[in-house]
């Protein structure tokens, strides 16, 4: 704590240093420059792309024959049931925090077993027939290698005579339904082919090369997220098809696209050996689909750089780590449970002199709930440490309160000095 402030105090005096002239952390070397591929090397880089893509391939044949087998399953029981002269149901898992339990083992919450059952009656008739016609459309999706955007899918419904929605809302609620139906068969609403609207789903910067079949040939493209200049890679909609080649030995998630921009347009990727991730707030369902899906595949850690307030802390970091309370049936593809939380911490507000703003009531209602009602929070005590200092301290405070002590001193500064004791993150 006492040298922190004494590298504070070194930067409100002005006092300057390059990141090349320190010596550099465990975990932050400098890149070393490669020598040029020979053609051998090469030919081997292409084929462990190929043996990586084709693996990736095969297991999302396998997923598609489960989805289709699970609607199937589903469509068949129904029709089984009306020739029986029965009255068909569906159930579907109850999406509350109520019906959801936090398994430290496993690292994210899980869904519970309460259900709800609709069944076919004269007041559920159209929302049964939409139901059965969005598992039809998920269906012909999958078999037709395409895809529907929950806008997409409420406008396909106008063909759909008396079963069509009136709004946009109503098929977005049906899409849930059948996307919490279909989790206990580890199928995904991506897997079913319904992808968000969102305009974006994050950006990616650093040493990765990420693997992306061409859809129609087949064909590997390798994109490098170094290459992108001042700008960087745009995580898509859907990322099952992905796969990745990285010597990178951590992937460090942002939450701000300033402090994103700042660390890509001078390169700590490189100086520090990692992949940089841009959030933008809440992080997507493709993100988090992104930062696991490396993660596990690269073995490396995650390590979370968000802003000190409740909202950045038990909504942003909790959603990338553990998921959420109404959407626990996705933990299992979604949340990443290797996920630490590298900064900003209430420690650091004192450790870095921050400039602070005042917690609004929202900010102490949300923190009270994370330490009353959440269950990760009640799991992990330093969690519950680090919340009850921040409502006594009574403040919040902004990632680029950092440029306080100069516009770079978060890369040569504050990430080296934390990237140096990454067992003390928060877990």
């Amino acid at each position: 704590m006492a040298a922190r402030k004494k590298t504070a105090k070194k930067a409100s005096k002005k006092t300057t240093r390059k990141a090349a002239s320190k010596k550099a952390p465990r975990g932050a070397q400098k890149a070393r420059k490669k020598a040029p591929a020979s053609k051998k090397q090469i030919a081997a880089s292409d084929a462990e792309a190929e043996r990586r893509a084709a693996a990736v391939k095969k297991q999302n044949e396998r997923m598609n024959a489960v989805t289709v087998s699970a609607i199937e399953k589903t469509a068949t029981g129904v029709h089984g049931r009306i020739n029986k002269k029965g009255k068909p149901d569906l159930a579907f898992p109850i999406r509350s925090l109520k019906n959801v339990s936090y398994s430290q083992k496993k690292g994210y919450f899980e869904i519970g077993k309460q259900k709800k059952t609709r069944t076919l009656t004269v007041n559920t008739v159209k929302n049964f027939a939409q139901t059965l016609r969005m598992m039809g459309l998920s269906k012909e999706l999958v078999e037709t290698n395409d895809f529907a955007t929950k806008r997409d899918a409420y406008y396909q419904s106008k063909n759909w005579d008396d079963a069509r929605f009136s709004e946009q809302s109503e098929s977005d609620a049906v899409m849930d339904d059948i996307e919490a139906m279909f989790s206990v068969d580890s199928v995904s609403r991506e897997q079913l082919r319904f992808i968000p609207d969102e305009a974006s789903n994050g950006s990616v910067a650093g040493q990765l090369m990420v693997l992306d079949p061409d859809r129609d040939t087949g064909e590997i493209i390798r994109i490098d997220c170094t290459g992108f200049g001042s700008g960087a890679y745009a995580i898509p909609s859907s990322v099952e098809q992905l796969s990745f080649e990285t010597d990178a030995e951590f992937i460090l998630c942002v939450e701000t696209g300033g402090i994103f921009q700042r660390l890509q347009s001078h390169k700590f990727w490189q100086s520090s050996n990692c992949v940089l991730i841009s959030m933008g707030g809440v992080p997507s369902r493709a993100c988090r689909r992104f930062v696991r899906k490396l993660s596990d595949e690269a073995r490396i850690p995650v390590y979370a750089f968000v802003d000190c307030d409740p909202y950045g802390i038990s909504n942003i970091y909790r959603t990338l780590k553990v998921g959420s309370g109404n959407a626990a049936h996705l933990s299992q593809f979604f949340c990443v449970p290797q996920a630490h939380f590298l900064g900003v911490t209430p420690q650091d507000i004192v450790d870095y002199q921050l400039p602070t703003h005042p917690l609004q009531d929202v900010d102490i209602k949300r923190a009270r709930d994370a330490l009353k009602n959440d269950p990760f929070f009640q799991a992990h005590k330093p969690w519950q440490k680090a919340l009850n200092d921040l409502l006594k301290m009574g403040v919040r405070a902004e990632q680029q309160a950092l440029a306080k002590w100069g516009l770079n001193y978060v890369i040569e500064e504050y990430l080296p000095a934390k990237l140096e004791n990454p067992g003390q993150f928060l877990p």
